[in-house]
């Protein structure tokens, strides 16, 4: 027989096991030392378990734009909403795409739900906008009664305040509007002329002035706006639906007193949302009252230094620019001088509410709208319940596992239950790292693919222990039973793992929100028992093969005694004695 070549190793040799005993047992450690250095020694738990909010939101194409969702917008808009609640001081906040067009917010406990549900659905489609008309709800007067214009009045700033300079002033109350004007007069800025008084004139007491023909586009714009009944939610969330940022729209927004509606007839945008640079809510000493003061790109600077040099030589309304939010006017400051880098939204804010919308403005609009589909809350009771519920299954199956173990397989299942230990530990570090790493968040259905990878786990111990009997019912002993059995056990074990982290891929793809953490857990588990069963399992059954008389003599308890396997013992020949040959004769 040839001997094997020098620096090869002989088919079913013990190769070197304490190398690959000491290299989990490093990784372990260093897994253990990292998690405990970082100060996160649990796992980050989901909404169900630890209780908190999960707000689904389904987008919606914007007028004119069919092909508005895809997935550059919705990865932005995700990442806006992680920039609006991470601004409300949460941080383990869990954004994410669900199918094409829906997003899963999920909000731990301890958040304003509120406050929350009106930061990520809040579109935050900013414009400013020239106030043309401004009314408290009631219709627009006939064109016919409009009272002449006080030829006296003039377009100079209003004198201020010498602590107010470069501020904008709150929204003018309702007596201060052009409710006398007709709208379709109202929807043309009107030109000074030199001496500074509006271009009007007074109509000839003789004479019924007859007010020109609107066109169709301002006819229908004025008729949806004797129509608006602010008082109605669905009449001011539709209010200018469909209608482009460059054309005049109406809106509804909160008088001073912030308790009367008021509608308003609004110029084209003159800027938008992308003109802020950033935004924040502060508090007016001088004022005693809470404002958001933003400040401009470079560009949008230049654009809001040529709308409030138009702005100012208006007369009231169209003086102010209405800050319109998603459709609703949150401020319409009068504008009585040139301003430019910086400006500041007064009204009735409280603290919150000035912190809120400067969080908002401060991380720009979402490039969609979204409709909020459903909203579900979880107390912490429930989910510390459900996580309790889930940990009693995990120990029932665990413990049927180890029964199943010690009756059948006897000293064997010592081997099983420190490679289910060492496979416990490696998954619960590598979860609690993944946790701040990439925002893992261990949820029911994750739990149960745990659970379900303690029998994955036990079946590839259970396949090579199969092998090494087999081995052993053939006749040879157990040290090289234990390394001819390896490689047949090997193939299998990897074919059926490779089963099931395929099943875990395709589960992890094709669905979506907390099935994802059973198919994520259930690969995780499947990865780990390879490397478990390589560098554990394998050189722990050579090391006590070769090491130990209760494995290596085949102790009746051990689970691998010949007798209790069935092996026959070897049949004993008998020497045939030749009969004596009488010697030739010579």
């Amino acid at each position: 027989m040839a001997a094997p070549k020098k620096g090869r190793k002989a088919p079913g040799a013990p190769g070197r096991p304490g190398r690959a005993l000491a290299l989990i047992t490093i990784v372990i450690l260093a897994l253990a030392g990292v998690m405990f250095a970082s100060g996160h020694t649990t796992p980050r738990l989901g909404i169900d378990l630890a209780g908190g909010t999960s707000i689904t939101l389904k987008a919606q194409n914007e007028p004119g734009q069919p092909n508005a969702i895809n997935k550059t917008n919705m990865d932005t808009a995700v990442s806006i909403m992680e920039r609006r609640v991470n601004g409300m001081g949460v941080s383990e906040s869990e954004v994410q795409t669900q199918g094409t067009d829906n997003i899963i917010v999920n909000i731990p406990k301890g958040t304003n739900s509120e406050q929350a549900r009106e930061q990520v659905g809040t579109t935050a489609k900013l414009y400013f906008r020239q106030v043309l008309t401004v009314t408290q709800g009631t219709p627009m007067p006939d064109p016919a009664k409009t009272p002449k214009p006080n030829p006296s009045s003039t377009g100079k700033p209003a004198a201020k305040d010498p602590k107010d300079k470069g501020k904008s002033t709150p929204n003018p109350t309702s007596t201060a509007t052009s409710q006398g004007r007709a709208v379709t007069d109202a929807l043309k800025a009107p030109t000074p002329n030199p001496s500074g008084t509006t271009g009007s004139k007074s109509p000839d007491p003789k004479k019924t002035p007859t007010p020109p023909a609107p066109d169709p586009a301002t006819k229908k714009l004025q008729d949806a706006f004797v129509a608006l009944d602010c008082t109605k939610p669905a009449q001011r969330e539709k209010a200018g639906d469909g209608i482009k940022p460059s054309e005049p729209t109406i809106a509804c927004g909160l008088g001073t007193d912030g308790k009367t509606w008021e509608k308003y007839i609004l110029g084209p945008a003159e800027l938008e949302g992308t003109d802020v640079k950033k935004a924040g809510g502060t508090f007016d000493t001088q004022r005693a009252l809470w404002k958001v003061d933003m400040e401009f790109t470079s560009k949008g600077s230049d654009k809001f230094s040529k709308t409030t040099a138009k702005l100012m030589k208006q007369q009231a309304p169209m003086n102010q620019f209405g800050i319109v939010l998603d459709g609703n006017v949150v401020s319409a400051p009068s504008v009585n001088q040139v301003l430019s880098g910086n400006a500041e939204i007064t009204g009735s804010f409280t603290q919150e509410s000035a912190q809120e919308l400067g969080n908002i403005l401060s991380y720009g609009s979402l490039p969609l709208t979204f409709k909020e589909q459903s909203v579900t809350t979880v107390t912490p009771a429930l989910g510390s319940d459900q996580l309790k519920a889930g940990l009693i299954a995990g120990a029932i199956g665990l413990a049927l596992v180890v029964i199943y173990l010690v009756l059948y397989y006897r000293g064997l299942s010592f081997v099983a239950l420190l490679s289910l230990l060492v496979s416990g530990v490696l998954t619960y570090t590598i979860m609690t790292l993944l946790g701040p790493t990439i925002n893992f968040a261990l949820n029911l259905p994750a739990v149960c693919g745990a659970i379900v990878a303690i029998g994955i786990t036990a079946d590839s111990f259970i396949v090579y222990f199969e092998r090494i009997r087999d081995e052993i019912r053939d006749g040879r002993t157990l040290r090289p039973a234990v390394e001819r059995a390896w490689p047949r056990a090997r193939r299998t074990i990897l074919v059926s793992d490779f089963v099931s982290l395929l099943s875990a891929v395709v589960l992890y793809v094709v669905t979506v929100g907390k099935v994802q953490g059973f198919a994520f857990t259930l690969g995780l588990t499947t990865l780990l028992d390879v490397v478990v069963v390589f560098l554990f399992t394998k050189p722990l059954m050579t090391l006590l093969a070769a090491k130990t008389k209760f494995f290596g003599n085949g102790h009746k308890w051990s689970g691998l005694d010949p007798k209790r396997l069935g092996v026959q013992p070897p049949l004993r020949r008998t020497r045939r004695v030749s009969a004596p040959t009488e010697p030739k004769e010579a």
